[in-house]
């Protein structure tokens, strides 16, 4: 098993065919394909979410952007074997190694929304940093992301991103919002960076969370209160792309096909 780089467009429509979210972060840096005996079996890339800097410096405020990299998409086809994926991860981190030495630190979150208290991270020895609350919206059944809402909704005022749903839209769109955790791991590329830790305003650990940690507060349109469930409220399904489409579609729009296979023909 080996990581290299690979064609961005080849890297997004292998996720999209696959992860149980199909749309793409938009501060990618980096397309990385896992290869075993020179066939694509992963792709794994690296960038930022939203905001880089104030993540980073939320952290270490000594740090910048340019200190560490986020995992943004990372999967694998479904008939590799456990445990294949703190392989491509272990892999991953030799390569950041070789390839962009002045990475200090590799963050992700695990996806507690959709019901990942981050398994594969644990697997690999990321420590454990806490967990924040994050909302989704749940329109037509789609997970959308409140930026992403944000932009659809009628705006009258010319604001470039417009406004959150307001509670007569969420009646009349039948919009369900719900609150979820996102867990925050971190890898130190080494033992002076390991070190370093001590300076972060996080409490790093391994007291990794489990199924048992994951909550959803979830409020319906017809709902006037959220309500508290350690049941998923939704399925996550990675079809449904009515309302993400301009991120989804990039490729299949760019260059004729959202199929991997089509890609190559």
């Amino acid at each position: 098993m080996i990581m290299k780089k690979v064609d961005w467009r080849v890297a997004t429509l292998f996720v999209q065919e696959r992860h149980y979210s199909a749309v793409m972060p938009k501060l990618t840096k980096h397309w990385l394909g896992c290869y075993e005996n020179e066939k694509l079996v992963g792709v794994l890339t690296l960038g930022w979410g939203t905001r880089p800097k104030h993540t980073i410096q939320k952290i270490f405020p000594e740090l910048d952007t340019k200190d560490y990299y986020e995992i943004g998409k990372m999967c694998m086809n479904e008939d590799m074997p456990r445990n294949s994926e703190s392989q491509m991860l272990s892999k991953t981190l030799s390569y950041i190694r070789d390839n962009l030495p002045d990475i200090k630190y590799l963050y992700t979150w695990a996806d507690g929304i959709v019901g990942k208290p981050g398994y594969v991270y644990q697997s690999a020895n990321f420590l454990y940093g806490g967990f924040v609350w994050t909302d989704v919206y749940i329109l037509d059944g789609e997970k959308v992301h409140p930026r992403t809402l944000q932009g659809q909704l009628p705006n009258n005022e010319g604001l470039k991103c417009g406004h959150r749903p307001n509670s007569e839209q969420l009646k009349e769109m039948k919009i369900t919002r719900v609150f979820g955790k996102q867990f925050r791991y971190i890898y130190p590329m080494n033992k002076k960076y390991r070190k370093y830790l001590k300076k972060s305003t996080m409490d790093w650990n391994l007291n990794y969370p489990k199924d048992k940690d994951l909550e959803w507060k979830v409020k319906k349109p017809e709902d006037t209160e959220y309500t508290l469930t350690n049941v998923m409220p939704f399925k996550q399904d990675s079809s449904k792309v009515k309302h993400n489409s301009t991120n989804v579609n990039k490729v299949a729009d760019k260059y004729g096909t959202a199929s991997l296979e089509n890609f190559f023909d």
